[in-house]
């Protein structure tokens, strides 16, 4: 894998937006400068960004949108900024909260996630911090900002556990004889008689008092902390809803209990057995629900962990010293004993061992590392000593940068959850509308004025917004956590939605279903010629270039002892070959179109499995080179795997019709399609589209890039190159083709646990709602207690985060 994963997409401000018209072609624009992989123009912002690919040259921006009509220049913008927000509760805290961020001056765009408790801002460039702080305070939420990547993620989530844990233990306490006295008298009517003759009627309902308001002011005081202030600044939310339906019963109690004579007589009943039961349960379910996240959310903690406390350095004398990690720095020599984990990412340059990479890859095989190999940052070493040199250390290791990806997906937003915080925005002033018009029409038409509020307590608390706000974020937490264990990290959030409507998956060739390792198999030259000049002056050629093919080109002559003449002017042609200068003469190496277009007849090759590279000089066909590749050990299965499932599979290769058709044949893939420049790859995509298909695609190398931007949903090999990642929607750690189907099952599993959650959340509280008002009384059947109520709005929170969970239990396809 290689060691950077970082953004490389640009940003930029269009003027003269007037209309979508104008962002439409404003777009074509941007997307047919050379070397722009893909490009994306918002109307509403006014912005434009650009995936630079090949070729790109940033210069050329500004002179072809200056000559479209719409000048564009570069976006100053900040990094995203991460905050911790506070007191998040339900869904339509979410909403408030987003509201009062966009508001701020300077951001941009604001994005709150319930179940991470966290806000990612896009702000300009000197946004007032400080100010955004004391505005979002003043609204109730306040935030404080993620310092690291590193360390914030690591923080165990028990810190937010603990104050419900404590909070509900001293509540149960206080709670139990209150609910033993009132409940117990009911249920055995030889209890309550002895407690009134011994006690007295007066003095058992001061003593509830007395422990009902210890409840209230105690660890209920989180309650009305929250809650009132949000009543009184007119944005009631799931605190706000308890405050009212406790305090009214409280409220109702104490009036019977010192001021009877103010009530009527069939009214004179205390429910403070209902006000502290209805906060010792929320409480419970807080308590429980916040476990709950913190094993949902345990994949970032759980990486971070990977990560030594300490590395043995060896200095320049020799000596060997444990250092903190923070110490280390890029260059230093440090030394990984048996069964170490690796401190930074580097580059071996001593010894032999074998390194588990699985808790980075998914992958149960330890890889054998020797000299001039890499290692990544949190692997474990198996039985020998390793010497490497750092390369990357803090931020910039693979295992932080993934952390960062597995967080991007983690705080991102589905299609659905937008409406639903629509929905929760406005879900709590109508359920207060609810449980005002329920109990006025109790109190006027019922036989108990007492009625009217049981039945209004009941409404206040049996609504729970609170499952309605994690349903989708919990699952897209436990999810993509799961997912970034398996080796499988989403990178762009609506891919965890397109990918479970993927009905075609197309995998490029070379590197993706084959090692990408080819060997050199023949030298051909032409007529006349010395299979080693042919290979030298290729080897030259491609000493430049990344792909697959020229670097098995540049090792077998590097085998054989070749000199290589020195070569100028390195071009590269996506997916075609590269043109240089030796001397004063003109060296093409590529496929047989890459000649021929510079006018060099070349002869056809005989059909085989091989790929062949031509090497051509100033119009001379100077022969081909014969290359093999061997497919992947999983290719198979993956193909297999995804046909069961009944997704179609393709192939869309740059190489020769014959080692295609090869590899199509081995792995029974019966879609094939050779010599496709990625314009090309592009155009067959587009075409399945046309026709309705859902087209995912698969693949590493740059000239990739395009197309994995194209496609519905672009899967990039871990393996490859940063250009196809940064392309990609999903990147497969591994760069095995099984991790595909892997990806495909999360996306489907987590697709169809939020829907599980959504159709609980909402079926819940239209269910439920009614039956508080008194639907059933109507017709002669039973009120619901507010208690009943209390426990089932508990219980409805902590189902949604126990159903999401269970994606903790996903296995690698």
């Amino acid at each position: 894998m290689p060691d950077t994963l970082q953004a490389t997409r640009l940003h930029y401000d269009i003027a003269n937006l007037s209309c979508g018209g104008c962002a439409a072609r404003a777009q074509a624009a941007m997307a047919a400068i050379p070397g722009v992989a893909e490009a994306r123009v918002n109307f509403a912002t006014r912005r434009g960004d650009i995936l630079p690919g090949p070729g790109f040259d940033p210069a050329a921006v500004g002179r072809a949108m200056e000559a479209a009509g719409y000048p564009a220049t570069p976006h100053e913008s900040a990094p995203p900024l991460r905050l911790e927000v506070e007191h998040l509760t339900c869904g339509s805290c979410v909403a408030r909260a987003e509201a009062a961020l966009r508001a701020w001056p300077g951001v941009e765009e604001a994005q709150v996630n319930l179940a991470t408790r966290r806000a990612e801002l896009r702000v300009e460039t000197g946004v007032d911090l400080a100010g955004l702080q004391a505005h979002m305070a003043e609204a109730g939420y306040p935030v404080h900002p993620v310092e690291t990547e590193a360390a914030a993620p690591s923080r165990p989530r028990e810190d937010e556990a603990a104050p419900y844990r404590r909070a509900f233990i001293l509540s149960l306490l206080l709670t139990l004889p209150v609910f033993v006295a009132e409940m117990g008298g009911h249920l055995i009517p030889a209890f309550h008689h002895w407690l009134a003759m011994t006690f007295g009627e007066t003095l058992l309902r001061v003593a509830q008092f007395v422990l009902t308001t210890a409840v209230l002011a105690g660890p209920g005081a989180v309650f009305f902390r929250l809650g009132v202030p949000a009543l009184l600044r007119r944005a009631p939310e799931m605190n706000s809803l308890v405050v009212l339906g406790a305090g009214a019963a409280w409220a109702w109690s104490t009036l019977v209990t010192f001021a009877p004579a103010l009530v009527p007589e069939t009214g004179r009943h205390v429910y403070f057995e209902a006000a502290a039961v209805i906060v010792t349960l929320i409480l419970l379910g807080r308590w429980l629900e916040a476990r709950a996240r913190g094993h949902a959310g345990a994949a970032i903690a759980g990486l971070m962990a990977l990560r030594p406390d300490t590395a043995l350095r060896i200095g320049p004398d020799g000596r060997e010293a444990e250092v903190a990690l923070d110490e280390v720095r890029p260059g230093d020599r440090l030394r990984l004993r048996p069964g170490g984990r690796v401190a930074v990412d580097g580059v071996v340059e001593d010894g032999e061992s074998h390194v588990d990479e699985a808790m980075l890859t998914g992958e149960p095989l330890p890889v054998a590392k020797a000299a001039g190999d890499s290692v990544t940052a949190g692997t474990v070493n198996g039985g020998g000593t390793l010497v490497y040199r750092a390369t990357a250390v803090g931020a910039d290791t693979v295992l932080s940068r993934i952390v960062a990806m597995v967080e991007d997906a983690q705080a991102t937003r589905l299609p659905v959850q937008s409406l639903i915080d629509r929905v929760t925005m406005i879900f709590v002033p109508v359920v207060l509308a609810i449980a005002l018009a329920a109990g006025a029409l109790w109190l006027a038409f019922g036989p108990d004025p007492s009625q009217a509020l049981v039945v209004t307590v009941s409404v206040l608390i049996i609504a729970c917004p609170c499952a309605m706000g994690l349903a989708t974020p919990v699952s897209i937490l436990a999810g993509t956590g799961r997912a970034a264990e398996l080796g499988v990290l989403f990178r762009q959030g609506d891919a965890l939605q397109a990918l479970a409507r993927v009905d075609l998956v197309a995998f490029d060739k070379t590197g993706t279903l084959t090692e990408g390792r080819p060997a050199v198999t023949g030298l051909h030259p032409a007529d006349g010629g010395s299979a080693e000049d042919l290979l030298s002056l290729a080897a030259a050629g491609e000493r430049s270039s990344e792909h697959p093919l020229a670097r098995a080109i540049v090792a077998a002559a590097e085998e054989r002892g070749l000199a290589l003449p020195e070569t100028g002017g390195f071009a590269n042609t996506s997916g075609a070959g590269i043109t240089a200068r030796v001397g004063s003469e003109t060296l093409l190496v590529g496929s047989a179109a890459h000649l021929q277009a510079a006018g060099i007849e070349v002869p056809a090759p005989p059909e085989g499995p091989e790929t062949v590279v031509h090497v051509g000089q100033s119009g001379r066909y100077l022969g081909r080179i014969a290359l093999s590749d061997p497919l992947k050990a999983d290719a198979a299965r993956a193909v297999a795997a995804l046909k069961e499932r009944g997704i179609a599979v393709a192939i869309l290769s740059g190489d020769a019709e014959g080692p295609v058709d090869a590899v199509a044949a081995r792995l029974d893939v019966t879609e094939a399609r050779a010599g496709l420049s990625p314009a090309g790859k592009r155009a067959v995509l587009d075409a399945w589209r046309e026709q309705g298909r859902k087209v995912a695609f698969v693949g590493d190398g740059i000239n990739d890039a395009p197309v994995l931007a194209a496609a519905d949903v672009g899967i990039a090999l871990g393996s490859g190159t940063d250009v196809a990642m940064e392309a990609a929607d999903v990147v497969l750690v591994s760069g095995a083709p099984s991790a595909v189907v892997t990806a495909r099952e999360v996306s489907r599993r987590t697709l169809r646990n939020i829907a599980e959650n959504l159709v609980w959340a909402f079926g819940y509280n239209i269910a439920l709602i009614p039956v508080a008002a008194g639907a059933l009384a109507v017709f002669g059947g039973p009120f619901l207690s507010p208690m009943l109520a209390a426990g089932a709005m508990a219980a409805s929170s902590v189902l949604v985060v126990a159903n999401a969970l269970r994606l903790k239990r996903m296995r690698a396809a």
